[in-house]
């Protein structure tokens, strides 16, 4: 057996068939919940991989996932790798032209789908003649007559296995795409994310030396742990958390969109022991939460709270510690190009910078001859090893960003980044989004951390604006506190001027009813400079 992901899961039912391995709380508090053991799960995605086999799809041909967070995701995700068909997220924010881009560029044949989306996939599907599999969960408008109701197509296959053998070389799609440019699918061999992403069957561990060893570990090991990935699935993290706790052999639970009151009470109830969430834009209405209508829940089995994508700030991580001690908070480093990169140290911070213990394979190099740099130079993040094969359909992209050296496959990240005498990695920020403000270079994510210092201020973010003397000046757009003074520029000013280097200093002071992020939390620069730009005009 190779190190296939499909494969591995098998392995693990074996081993541990009548364990709980996933339970879903569709609108949590209302008692609609499902409850599936790994018997029960692994039958569930036989019947759509074998309704999908049966539908005329092929092994490599791509099905993507445009969902909520649920059981069909994780079932459709699973019942893909089993037949070989390529599953690809699809980020269920998109409009109609980004779909239609995406259906594109994926060349998708298939398509599962929310019947809450069912407007803009019918708007979508005549630009995308290439989709001829769809599957609709839930009950919609039925504009698109073609598509099989997702229940219906569960009960026409086997729940018995038998499929043809798989590959560790058998790809899983990771579509990216975010505050700048269109979205890019990583592309990834299984066997290279099962090592970089899901930590070899233990991330906090030895990895595996073997694939039969991870259903050994199952087997020895016995239950306890519950994952809670928080963020949409939709995101790749939160699908590899899911996958770190079946190669755990442990049980996964999943809420349909994140409500924080609901979130705690599930943690309580299900003796959560590791949450996943996307920093201070998930956390901190949690705390809110926690100090508020929900103060008093047992979060006790609560061991770790851990964070990609986004950092947990300085001064939200000690409000949460106050109330849930016993947690170990991570601000984990990584990207949908290079799996898992490293954690940040527990000093990290205004003052030192985001600090990162990165594994072995990963380096800060010359973004042009590809060197490692001098402890103190700036250069980019890169890593070698179990990295992407490159970006589908786009070679240029791929050329950009994906090299060898050395005999070894290397990925070059957008992350500027300086490394230290101690090998610790000081993540300055995505070169995207420096701000070049009179020669000087300012990152947003030092700014916004100092920015959440102050006590009024509930979330940040910071971008560059068109300056005539400066080039660019730095903006900050601050949401405050509910009950919360109005804050002015010279408040602001005098915070940061403890915290940051005067160069640093927002020059400009937007305030916002709200900051806009993507559903997991992540930053929309895009958003924030657009509101500090018009924000200049007369």
């Amino acid at each position: 057996m190779e190190y296939n992901l499909a494969d591995l899961f098998e392995s693990v039912v074996d081993v541990a068939a009548d364990r709980e391995a996933l339970v879903y709380f569709d609108h949590p508090g209302t008692g609609a919940e499902r409850r599936l053991t790994y018997a029960e799960l692994d039958a569930a995605a036989n019947r759509v991989a074998h309704h999908l086999l049966d539908s005329g799809l092929r092994p490599g041909e791509h099905l993507g996932l445009h969902l909520y967070n649920g059981v069909e995701y994780l079932q459709t995700v699973l019942a893909c790798l089993k037949a070989r068909i390529v599953p690809v997220n699809v980020n269920y924010r998109y409009v109609e032209d980004e779909l239609v881009y995406l259906y594109r560029d994926a060349d998708l044949a298939a398509l599962v789908f929310d019947a809450e989306f069912e407007d803009r996939v019918a708007g979508a599907l005549p630009r995308a003649p290439m989709l001829r599999r769809l599957l609709r969960v839930g009950e919609g408008t039925h504009r698109v007559p073609a598509a099989v109701p997702f229940a219906a197509a569960e009960a026409s296959g086997s729940p018995g296995r038998g499929f043809a053998a798989r590959s560790g070389d058998d790809q899983f799609i990771v579509y990216t795409g975010g505050t700048t440019g269109m979205p890019k699918g990583v592309m990834w061999r299984q066997e290279d994310l099962f090592f970089a992403g899901l930590g070899g069957g233990a991330p906090t561990g030895e990895p595996v030396r073997a694939p039969q060893e991870l259903a050994e570990r199952v087997a020895a090991g016995g239950s306890g742990i519950t994952f809670f990935p928080t963020p949409p699935l939709m995101h790749g993290t939160s699908t590899l958390t899911a996958f770190i706790g079946f190669n755990f052999g442990q049980r996964v639970v999943l809420h349909r969109k994140f409500v924080p009151e609901e979130v705690l009470r599930t943690v309580e109830r299900e003796r959560v022991t590791s949450m996943s969430l996307v920093g201070d834009a998930m956390l901190r209405p949690l705390i809110d939460a926690l100090r508020g209508p929900l103060k008093g829940t047992d979060c006790s089995a609560l061991f770790s709270v851990s964070s990609s994508g986004a950092i947990m700030s300085e001064t939200v991580r000690r409000q949460f510690r106050e109330l849930v001690p016993n947690a170990l908070l991570l601000n984990n480093f990584g990207s949908s190009e290079s799996g898992f990169n490293g954690t940040a140290t527990a000093d990290s911070g205004p003052e030192r910078g985001f600090r990162i213990r990165v594994n072995s394979r990963t380096r800060v190099v010359d973004p042009v001859t590809h060197e490692q740099v001098a402890a103190g130079e700036i250069g980019r993040v890169a890593q070698c090893g179990h990295v992407p094969l490159g970006y589908y359909n786009d070679p240029v992209k791929t050329a950009e960003t994906f090299f060898e050296k050395d005999g070894q496959r290397w990925v070059l990240l957008g992350d500027m980044a300086t490394v230290g005498p101690d090998g610790v990695v000081t993540v300055l920020g995505r070169g995207s989004q420096c701000i070049n403000t009179g020669g000087e270079k300012v990152y947003p994510e030092e700014v916004e951390q100092a920015l959440k210092a102050h006590p009024d201020v509930y979330d940040a973010l910071v971008a560059g604006v068109p300056d005539a003397r400066w080039g660019s000046h730095v903006a900050a757009v601050v949401q405050l506190r509910a009950g919360a003074p109005r804050v002015s520029l010279a408040d602001i000013q005098s915070h940061c001027r403890s915290r940051l280097a005067g160069y640093k200093v927002p020059r400009q002071l937007v305030l916002t009813d709200a900051i806009q992020r993507s559903p997991s939390g992540k930053a929309d620069y895009r958003w924030a400079r657009e509101v500090a730009t018009a924000a200049e005009r007369p």
